[in-house]
């Protein structure tokens, strides 16, 4: 028996050490393997994460940033950070050796403080406690080019994997993009002849120049070099067939396009002229990019402008009159913008005036998803009706809403076919070793706008000459939106891959419910007080009123019973109004307490169960009596034990052999 004992505690200590030797060759041949189980997958990187980081040919250094003292007072960026901490880790652990992450925390006054500073990385003041927190990300590369993400903001959670995945892929590709800009706009400035004065740059252009190598196109171009990343169209008014057929191409082979068409440019100034301005009116004023739109997928209409009840703006249509509600220039605050695509969300607001708008066109393939909305109360409006609109109130007249909620700037992917199935369009020569493409080779990555006017200054930024130097300060988000588009379109299309993903952090969904149902039963309670609050008032002034002695200020028995009976139903209804809230404190409390009971006791004793079964089993296979090996030869019926006996003898007989 002790010989048995020693064997098992002997195979026990051998299965531990085999086990623990086990786990540490899996851990290294292993390492990096992973079986993402929540529910929105939110460990798994996008397919183009995996070709961005294979794709590198130098290592890129990444230092993270995070003061974790300074965070220990706010759980949520607290658990954040380890998020972004395990994103980051898993990111080097795939690229090969070729990202380098350093995670480092800066002490107040220290060398990595200062770094980090420099690297772009901006610290966050906590309140009165003078601590300061970081909370970001560096990168630098071999020729000294650095990038940064200033400060991981929560509430773009769902970006993170494409911000840092844009940071390592601006490191390594330093270069500036190429942006083609078409533009029938005066967008670069210059002389105004309606006011005989010089023109400044619209700000959208000059901020362009400083984040890209913008290159300027004109109308009678007839190829567009590969070499540039984003074709930009700006009102692409009266196009001549070489140059949509040159776009067709450019869109056939993988360009990428960010268009701005508009049913009434509100800054196009063809035809000006100070003498007639009448006819500067009249003249055709719209953009339709067509046969274009038409074979991606796109349906544009340039003779309906979108009206909008509720984002309507208030505009001053001549100086010294009151302002009017102008159901074509709307405000369109963040219901309108989409939050799950990493160009519209977190913008706070985007302004158009007399924008048209989008719609798939049906039988395409291409996928449209909108970008920015229009709310239900909308209708179209007949583009003429703008025209020497003189009061915007008349609009009103025959509006009538739709319900419908319509799409003012779109994106737009996927395979396509040329407009010009037949090749060239006539008088237009294919260009030498480059054959007329009949389909895309690389999917279509389009943004199409249905206003032009959002990029004028007016309607998104107030002007300052301060010392002869000019100030601009935004009021809305039209310049980020553009930014945002020629940022995301002039990624590779490994980074445009990378989309928005589901939040990490889940709320309690039934213990919201259970919050929302008590705060309904609270309020009808806080009302119910109110009104009777506003009764007994009403009914003591009443009361009052009927006096005319001079003792009107002394409470007549009526009035003291009023009184009375109202401050009894007042501790009344308070008692119930804490009653409520000691109800849901108390559903909360159970629901917690049967999470715990589960995971605490009912799952580990599950578990339990389980294993007691299966070693039930086990040792109830092990002591089951052995099978005969062969049959067992019978004593004659009639002596007593032959069974038993044979069996021994066909055991001792098996033994024996």
């Amino acid at each position: 028996m002790n010989k048995r004992l020693t064997m098992g505690g002997g195979a026990l200590i051998a299965l531990a050490l085999l086990f623990a030797g086990i786990t540490i060759l899996l851990n290294r041949a292993v390492r990096g393997w992973r079986i993402d189980l929540t529910q929105n997958h939110l460990y798994t990187t996008a397919p183009g994460t995996d070709r961005i980081l294979k794709s590198l040919k130098e290592p890129l250094n990444l230092y993270f940033y995070f003061s974790s003292a300074a965070a220990d007072q706010y759980p949520q960026i607290k658990t954040y950070a380890g998020r972004v901490e395990d994103l980051l880790e898993d990111l080097a652990d795939r690229a090969n050796g070729k990202l380098r992450l350093h995670i480092i925390d800066p002490q107040p006054f220290s060398d990595d403080e200062d770094r980090a500073s420099e690297l772009g990385v901006r610290a966050v003041p906590l309140g009165a406690t003078g601590q300061s927190l970081y909370f970001g990300l560096a990168g630098t590369n071999s020729t000294d080019g650095h990038a940064a993400i200033a400060f991981f903001d929560p509430s773009k959670e769902q970006f993170l994997e494409y911000d840092v995945m844009k940071l390592v892929y601006q490191l390594a590709t330093p270069q500036k993009p190429v942006i083609g800009w078409l533009s029938s706009l005066p967008m670069q400035g210059g002389f105004d002849p309606a006011t005989e004065q010089a023109r400044e740059p619209w700000v959208v252009f000059e901020e362009a120049q400083q984040l890209f190598k913008v290159q300027t196109l004109d109308t009678s171009l007839t190829r567009i070099d590969p070499s540039i990343r984003v074709l930009v169209l700006v009102h692409p008014k009266s196009l001549p067939p070489a140059a949509l057929y040159a776009i067709d191409q450019y869109a056939l082979r993988g360009g990428r396009i960010l268009a701005f068409v508009d049913p009434l440019s509100e800054q196009d100034t063809t035809g000006a002229d100070p003498s007639n301005p009448i006819a500067a009116l009249t003249a055709d004023r719209s953009s339709h990019l067509e046969p274009l739109l038409s074979a991606w997928g796109v349906d544009f209409d340039p003779k309906e402008v979108i009206g909008d009840a509720e984002h309507a703006l208030n505009v001053t249509m001549h100086e010294g009159e009151a302002p009017v509600r102008h159901l074509g220039v709307l405000g369109l605050d963040r219901s309108s913008l989409n939050p799950t695509d990493v160009i519209t969300a977190g913008l706070s607001s985007i302004n158009v005036a007399t924008a048209g708008f989008l719609e798939q066109k049906k039988g395409a393939t291409v996928k449209f998803e909108p970008l920015v909305r229009t709310s239900a109360d909308s209708a179209p409006i007949p583009a003429s009706r703008f025209v020497m609109l003189s009061d915007p109130s008349t609009l009103e007249n025959d509006f009538h809403p739709t319900g419908r909620r319509y799409t003012i700037a779109a994106r737009v992917t996927g395979m396509v076919k040329s407009a010009y199935p037949a090749g060239p369009p006539a008088g237009v020569k294919s260009i030498p070793g480059e054959p007329a493409l009949k389909a895309s080779v690389k999917p279509l990555n389009l943004v199409v706008v249905a206003d032009s006017d959002l990029l004028a200054d007016f309607l998104w930024v107030h002007e300052q000459d301060l010392l002869g130097q000019r100030l601009v300060q935004p009021w809305a988000s039209n310049g980020d939106f553009v930014a945002n588009a020629l940022d995301n379109l002039s990624g590779s299309d490994d980074l445009i891959s990378v989309r928005g993903r589901a939040a990490f952090t889940r709320p309690f969904t039934r213990v919201e419910r259970l919050r929302a149902v008590a705060d309904q039963r609270y309020q009808a309670k806080e009302q119910e007080l109110e009104t009777e609050l506003h009764q007994t008032e009403d009914k003591l002034t009443a009361l009052q009123s009927q006096r005319n002695d001079k003792t009107a200020l002394i409470l007549t028995p009526q009035q003291e019973q009023e009184l009375e009976q109202f401050q009894r139903d007042r501790l009344r209804i308070r008692d119930q109004l804490r009653s409520v809230q000691l109800s849901l404190d108390q559903d909360i409390n159970r629901l917690g307490n049967a999470l715990k009971i589960i995971n605490i006791i009912v799952v580990p004793a599950l578990f339990a169960l389980i294993a007691l079964l299966i070693g039930w089993r086990r040792r109830r296979r092990t002591f089951a009596p052995a099978r005969p090996l062969g049959l067992a030869r019978a004593a004659p019926p009639g002596t007593p034990g032959g069974a038993l006996r044979g069996t021994e003898s066909h055991s001792a007989g098996g033994a024996n052999r």
